[in-house]
Order: structure tokens, then sequence, then C-alpha cells
């Protein structure tokens, strides 16, 4: 289903008139649920089995624990409330009547990267281990559109992402995992960086997956300048595997904190300045209990449940949004091609419109 405002873009038509957007940057954090985006930290979890959060009841409540869900949703997202839901839209508090959800049915992250970035669900794609993507993404066919070659990006701490975008065919740029920042290098210039890679490795925590992935993303953002970028996040859902919400959810505040630090790149170079729109979702949600928060697939009622938050100068600040039409992750991709004036779904017709409400009519 659709949102209820119709715009040329849902109706596979370009938009009417030009966009101001001229760049978009997508990030997604793994596997982070819509009870905390919304509602921040979970009383159940911090007022429950002290496991939970390490042992550490006083100093986890102490950080994310306020009176109220709006109070305790900016302790822990504050660029997300501060400047996003103000100046942009969030989309997924169920309990004001609006949802995003997952509709490839297994819930979890190949199938749920390949819906967000194809728009669309491919039952062949059932496993993590799938291998290379045989559909185009977004990202993809965006690469092979005037002015966007060799200008479209993806950055994210699992290496899978090499698959997702099918990096040997789709001429995407991919930095996955730990590999160096240059796999490919271009010139001199990508050789050195990788040298000095090689010499600070060994130094790099092996469990800040998140923070290597920022640092090689901010790196090329700064430097290359791309049009379309991703960075794919990971530590939330590593850390909510591990059974541990206090590392949950200060991974959710880190990724809050670099979500601000591409915020002010973007707002500090002209290329950039209110020429960038910028949308943060997940892959898919979560358990809704503390029994089955730490798991997620087809068997795990509510991790269909996601969420997106999108800013950018073509996109009204209708705030967060209560009682809307559904809006689903397939949608995402038809999005971030219209903000950009382009019809995505001209050449892909078996992915999902745009959500039109994100895009100025």
């Amino acid at each position: 289903m659709l949102m209820a405002q119709t715009t040329g873009a849902q109706s596979g038509r370009a938009p009417a008139r030009p966009m101001r957007t001229q760049n978009v940057i997508l990030v997604v954090t793994d596997g982070l649920r819509w009870q905390e985006v919304f509602g921040g930290a979970d009383s159940a979890f911090v007022f429950g089995d002290p496991r939970i959060v390490g042992g550490d009841t006083t100093g986890v409540r102490r950080e994310f624990w306020r009176s109220s869900a709006a109070e305790r949703r900016e302790a822990l997202l504050p660029f997300v409330w501060g400047v996003m839901a103000r100046e942009g839209q969030i989309f997924g508090n169920r309990a004001l009547g609006s949802s995003v959800e997952v509709t490839n049915g297994l819930k979890f992250s190949y199938p749920g990267y390949h819906e967000l970035l194809a728009g669309f669900v491919d039952p062949r794609i059932d496993r993590n281990d799938f291998g290379p993507n045989p559909n185009t993404t977004v990202f993809e066919w965006l690469d092979k559109q005037s002015g966007f070659s060799g200008r479209v990006a993806a950055f994210a701490t699992w290496d899978v992402f090499a698959d997702i975008f099918a990096r040997r065919r789709s001429g995407v740029f991919v930095h996955a995992g730990w590999e160096p920042p240059y796999p490919s290098p271009r010139n001199a210039a990508d050789s050195v960086l990788n040298q000095l890679y090689a010499t600070t490795y060994r130094s790099w925590d092996n469990n800040a997956w998140d923070s290597f992935a920022h640092a090689v993303a901010m790196r090329y953002l700064t430097e290359r300048r791309p049009r379309v970028t991703f960075i794919g996040y990971g530590e939330t859902d590593e850390w909510a595997h591990a059974g541990r919400y206090d590392r949950y959810l200060n991974a959710a505040r880190t990724v809050d904190q670099y979500l601000s630090e591409i915020w002010s790149v973007v707002q500090a170079h002209p290329d950039y300045r209110g020429r960038t729109s910028l949308i943060v979702t997940t892959d898919h949600g979560r358990g809704r209990t503390v029994r089955d928060w730490s798991n997620h697939g087809k068997d795990v009622a509510g991790a269909e449940e996601m969420w997106i938050a999108v800013i950018g100068p073509d996109t009204p600040a209708l705030g967060e949004r209560k009682n809307a039409s559904p809006v689903t992750q397939a949608q995402i991709a038809a999005t971030i091609a219209s903000l950009l004036g382009l019809d995505y779904r001209r050449d892909v017709p078996r992915a999902s419109a745009a959500v039109g409400d994100v895009v100025r009519p």
C-alpha cells in the first residue's frame, strides 16, 4: 500500500518539476527496533534482568532512562529527533498509526537489503550466503544514468554487501567489512591509503566494526564527493544477537552521532548543502519481548516492523507521521530515484512506488 497522497513518481511518471536534491545518502543501521526509535530505552529491559544490561543497571538507567518516551528517545537518538524529525519526516510509530513493514516474509538481512535496494522481493534470495545479487539495485541503475557514473558508492561493516551490490558486475564502488579502503586502487593516492590501512589495521579495535566503516565512508565522502552513497552499520544487530541491551543502546546512539557528523559534512560543503537528502532506516525489526528481542526471522513476530526517517530539500517537514497509510520497505528504492528527479520504475516495473509524501509534489 502507498501513502495517501499520490504524486507523479508514484504513478510511474517522472516528477512534474526538477528536484532540488542532487545527492542522496542512504544509511541503514541493522536490526534497530522501532520500539527504541520511538520510545527510547525499554523499561522491561533496563528494570529487568541485570544480565541483559551487562550487570550495570544503574549506569544504563543514568544514560538512557527518562520519565517520558519523548525524553528517552531524544536521549538515545538526539540527532534523529532534534533534526530529522523536526525538519523532515519519520515513519513507523505504530502507537500513532504509522507502520513500515518488511514484505519479504523472511525478516533477515540479505532479503531485507535486497528488498529496500531493488524495490521488490525475489523469493530466490532466501539466505545470507546466497551469493552475487542477480538483480539490478537502484544503486546500480543510478550508476548507469547520466551524471552518476562513477559517483555511486557503498560502505558497510558486513562483507556480504559485496554480493548484495553485485560489486563485480554493477560498477558501484563497494567497501565491505575489513577490506582495504580501496579494494581496486584507481591511482597512486589510493595505493598510499591502502598502505596506510595496512600499517594501522592491527591497532584498530576488532569489535569496532561500525567505526571503521564510518571512517572509510567519511573519507570517501569528503575526498570523492559521490552523488549517491550507502552506509550500513551493523553493531545494533550484533549486540542484540549477543543479548546485550546496554551495548545495543550504545551502538544506536553511536549511529546517531555518525548521522550528525554526516549531516554536518553535508551542510559544510557547497556541493552538498541544500542539495542532499538523507534517508535512514533498518533492514528488519526484532522480537517484541524480553524473550525474543534478540532474534528476528520468519518465525519471530514483530521482526517485520521497521521505520524510515527522511530529511532533505524536497521533503516537507511533516515530522513524526500519525495515522498515515502503510509504507513498505520495498518503496525505498523508488523514493531514492524520485528524490533525484528520476523514474526507477520506468526500467524496473516490479519495483514498488516511491513514498509520495516524502517527495515534494
